[in-house]
Formats: C-alpha cells, sequence, structure tokens
C-alpha cells in the first residue's frame, strides 16, 4: 500500500535524480525538457499514445464556442477545421497556448480543472447564445458535458481522437531500479502504471501525480509515496520535484 503523503509548501521527500515520464506524445518530448532543465535524467517511455479517430465528424453548425480539456483536443480540433474565429475556452494555460499556437483568435483559460472550466462558462451563459463544441477523447476522464448541461448550456461532445495503453519495453523495465520518479498526468496513464507494477515491483519508486483524481489508481501499488500536485497543471507538478 502507497503512503500517503502530506502537502508541504516545500517538498519533504528525496529529489529524484531519474524521473520517468509517461504521457503520451507529443507532451512527453516538452515534459522531458523541462526535466532536463532542472539538471535531472529523464527517461521518456509513453504509457499511452494518443490516435485520431479517422471518421470522427465534425458538425459546426450553430456552435458559438469550443472547449479544449487538453492540447491533444486542440490538435485534434486543428487537424480537421481551419475555422479559428470561434470563442474558445482552455481548462488551463498549457491548452489555451496550445490553442494560440493554431491562432485562434480569442482564448480564455479557466487556470484550473474541468469544474472551473465549467464555471467560466456558466458565468459567460449570457454571451453564449448558440451551442458550445466539446472537442474530446472517446473516454473523457471527466463529464464536462454533463456539467454544462446541469448549469443549461448547450454542448456537443465529438469524440476527435482516443488515447490507447502502450507497453513499456524492455529497456524500461531494464532501468526500473535506478528510476526514482514517475511523472503521471492522467487517470488512464496511472492505471496503465498500477498493471504494469503488478508485474514489475517497484517499492522504491516515488509517484507525482497531476491531481488527486489521477493518483486514485495507484492507491494499492507498492511505491515509495504517491503525491499529488497542489493544482492540477505542469507547475504545480513540478514543484514537487524541483528543489527548495
Amino acid at each position: 500500500m502507497a503512503r500517503k503523503v502530506a502537502q508541504p509548501k516545500r517538498p519533504s521527500w528525496p529529489r529524484p535524480r531519474v524521473v520517468w515520464i509517461t504521457r503520451a506524445q507529443p507532451g512527453a518530448d516538452a515534459t522531458a525538457e523541462r526535466v532536463r532543465k532542472l539538471g535531472l535524467e529523464a527517461i521518456v517511455a509513453p504509457l499511452l499514445e494518443v490516435r485520431p479517430i479517422a471518421d470522427a465528424a465534425l458538425d459546426l453548425e450553430g456552435i458559438c464556442a469550443v472547449v479544449f480539456t487538453s492540447a491533444n483536443a486542440v490538435a485534434a480540433f486543428a487537424a480537421r477545421s481551419d475555422v479559428r474565429a470561434l470563442r474558445v475556452f482552455t481548462v488551463g494555460d498549457a491548452t489555451a497556448a496550445a490553442a494560440r499556437t493554431q491562432r485562434f483568435a480569442s482564448v480564455l483559460s479557466a487556470q484550473g480543472d474541468v469544474k472551473a472550466l465549467a464555471a467560466a462558462l456558466a458565468s459567460r451563459r449570457r454571451e453564449l447564445a448558440g451551442v458550445i463544441l466539446y472537442p474530446a477523447a472517446a473516454e473523457p476522464s471527466q463529464d464536462l458535458a454533463g456539467a454544462l448541461a446541469a448549469v443549461g448550456l448547450g454542448v456537443r461532445q465529438t469524440a476527435l481522437y482516443e488515447t490507447v495503453e502502450l507497453a513499456p519495453g524492455e529497456a524500461l523495465a531494464a532501468r526500473l531500479p535506478e528510476i526514482e520518479g514517475v511523472l503521471v498526468h492522467s487517470a488512464k496513464a496511472a492505471r496503465a502504471l498500477a498493471g504494469f507494477l503488478k508485474e514489475n515491483p517497484a517499492p522504491h519508486l516515488a509517484a507525482f501525480c497531476l491531481s488527486p483524481q489521477v493518483a486514485r489508481p495507484l492507491a494499492r501499488s507498492p511505491l515509495a509515496i504517491r503525491v499529488a500536485a497542489p493544482a492540477p497543471n505542469e507547475t504545480a507538478l513540478f514543484s514537487l520535484i524541483a528543489p527548495a
């Protein structure tokens, strides 16, 4: 059973020297670069892969705004449509940056999680005369569409991509004894990690998770620590491994 760790102002656990990046590409390489800038070794071995849904239909009729909960959703939309004039609302700053890179004209970040995003849209319901498009994964981790509908907003959820699990290779398994920390960005990656650790125990490993929801699938995995970032963004996640 993983030992729960309280959230101190500064990390009270040893700083990992070798960090495993589990998130899907292309985000994995960007995260690895941030890890290396801290003077740590980064091992990129994604547990997930993002794949477009080839026959997904994108209907923009009656759409007044678009909501994105990940950079993957931004990329999936941009690959299917050159429309950039719609207002965009994003779950956090990293997703907002991805939308701006795709040249969307108006982008607002909720700077939080799905709950914060739903609240931001609800506070602007008078400005949103139409349907909100939600480009999503085939299996969204949270019910944003339900949250928006609950506050009286029209929403059209459209699955544009899916994430599938990847099995770590033999090279990763061979290096597991020297890997001290693992960064986990999603609950689906956490479930894949939990499955991998059943066959490849690593009780010395420290799991640094993007949120309590992300950490939950690892509750029964034998780990040195399992800790969630104080806010659901990568800057907060990195505060867990950055030097005091």
